[in-house]
């Protein structure tokens, strides 16, 4: 073998078309652009997302409605039912990200009530829906702020 003599694999390197080309290239003429409108124009092909010919677009067709926290999607929730596989005491933020019961994307959390607990957990720097703050106060726990 030569270094004169590489060549890529047969197939490997696709020639590119060249358009407008004579009637024989089968691609002259227009070149593929078809006969006039805004594709047939130099620079003039793009058409914006959500344009519809001078239409009212659906964007603004239709209202504008509801409201997306940005703190939820920082907020990760813990179901009450999976705190019991820590031990009991005291649990923060750090401690549930130890046992991997929110992801470490998650800037806060939050238990949910979702099954029962059975110790005494004092959280600290959770927050807590009112169904979980009763489950964990009836299992011996308190929410500390």
């Amino acid at each position: 073998m030569k270094l004169n003599t590489l060549k890529p694999a047969d197939g490997a390197r696709k020639e590119r078309t060249r358009v407008g080309r004579g009637i024989g290239s089968g691609l002259g003429k227009t070149a593929g652009r078809g006969h006039k409108g805004s594709f047939a124009r130099a620079g003039k092909g793009k058409i914006k997302a959500g344009f519809e010919g001078g239409q009212m677009p659906m964007q603004r067709r239709l209202p504008k409605i509801g409201f997306r926290s940005k703190m939820a999607k920082d907020t990760a929730e813990v179901l009450l039912y999976k705190l019991d596989s820590l031990p009991a005491g005291d649990v923060d933020f750090a401690a549930l990200q130890a046992a991997k019961l929110v992801p470490s994307t998650a800037k806060r959390a939050k238990v949910v009530a979702k099954g029962e607990v059975t110790k005494a957990y004092v959280l600290k720097g959770i927050a807590a829906t009112a169904g979980a703050k009763a489950a964990i106060e009836a299992a011996g726990g308190k929410l500390a702020e």
